[in-house]
């Protein structure tokens, strides 16, 4: 009985402390959490439309939130099925690791690498979309001729509303 009553006491001694250094830590009870307007992340993806139509070419593009969920999908008229598919994996790559999706082509080469995850694609095309520093989402084209010209097309979509994205308040 003595155990017990002592192991309780410790245990609730251990609870108050945790309790207490939570408290300590101000930690909010929500956060607010950026997200993309629709207006917004359709700009972003006419933009790489109409920049890949330009070059002669027609695509897909795929705009993801910051939760990797598709927000905008347009497929140009010629532009293949399979692209679909594509520039969805390449917005959702970009977007989970903040960075372009030509930068990390050879960074995950080994077996079991998390290069071979189901939605991981290591292809040029897709861009990460960021305001003030954070990052909000995805762009991924696909359908060109080459990687360079489909992430070319996706940083013209992202600059089409870059000055939208830095002056937005936190």
């Amino acid at each position: 009985m003595r155990f017990n009553l002592s192991t309780l006491m410790l245990t609730a001694a251990l609870s108050a402390t945790g309790l207490a250094n939570a408290a300590e830590t101000d930690q909010p009870v929500m956060i607010e959490i950026k997200r993309l307007s629709m207006d917004t992340a359709l700009t972003i993806a006419k933009t790489a439309i109409d920049t890949c139509r330009q070059e002669g070419v027609q695509v897909a593009v795929t705009v993801v939130d910051r939760g990797g969920h598709p927000q905008v999908v347009l497929r140009d008229v010629l532009a293949m099925d399979l692209a679909l598919e594509v520039s969805y994996r390449k917005a959702y790559t970009a977007m989970t690791f903040s960075n372009k999706t030509s930068a990390m082509e050879d960074r995950f080469t080994g077996p079991f690498s998390v290069g071979k995850l189901e939605k991981v694609l290591l292809s040029a095309g897709g861009i990460p979309i960021q305001a003030s520093g954070e990052t909000v989402g995805g762009v991924g084209v696909s359908g060109a001729p080459s990687g360079e010209t489909d992430e070319m097309c996706a940083q013209a979509g992202v600059d089409a509303v870059e000055m939208d994205l830095e002056m937005a308040p936190l």
